[in-house]
């Protein structure tokens, strides 16, 4: 089930960092510009959200996607990074169990590079929800990213009153082809 939020305090901190990371992404005109935060949101008392790893669009080598490119982060911290993340004796699987992922566009459900959509990506490393600040926009593709997490079982969360900077950020250094 899709909700549409407006964006609360909690939600607009891990958003902006989401942001943040569009920023860092370098322009081309054949892709977006994304960011992405994986937040790990425990409901133990006196444990505040943890962002756990951040990506934006071709951070790391071979046109990745700024989803695929924190999980490949989390994936890497060392057991001792991931406990002085949280609280003592937690085991892995409780904290990977609460993973949210706030994203600045919608997650990819097709790729024309061939590569590995993020979607099957989040899927596949079982996050508990999915927090989007816009649509992908059929610039390139027709997206179905929330379409497919939601038929996965990932709640999906439209954060309104942020698409019009989430898309602005998306498109640096491309205009959107007309209809």
């Amino acid at each position: 089930m899709a909700f549409n939020h407006p964006v609360d305090d909690l939600h607009t901190e891990h958003l902006r960092i989401a942001i943040a990371e569009a920023q860092k992404a370098i322009p081309t005109p054949t892709a977006f510009c994304v960011g992405c935060a994986l937040v790990v949101n425990l409901l133990v008392d006196g444990f505040a959200p943890v962002v756990l790893a951040t990506g934006y669009s071709r951070e790391l080598p071979g046109n990745t996607h700024a989803e695929a490119n924190a999980l490949f982060k989390a994936k890497s911290l060392s057991s001792d990074q991931l406990a002085s993340l949280f609280p003592p004796n937690m085991p892995r699987d409780d904290m990977m169990a609460h993973i949210d992922v706030y994203t600045t566009l919608e997650p990819c459900s097709v790729r024309t590079s061939g590569l590995a959509p993020c979607t099957d990506a989040l899927i596949a490393f079982k996050v508990k929800r999915c927090f989007i600040g816009a649509g992908e926009p059929d610039d390139f593709v027709k997206c179905e990213g929330a379409r497919k997490l939601q038929d996965a079982g990932i709640e999906v969360i439209w954060l309104k009153g942020s698409e019009a900077e989430c898309l602005a950020i998306a498109r640096r250094g491309h205009e959107p082809k007309d209809d």
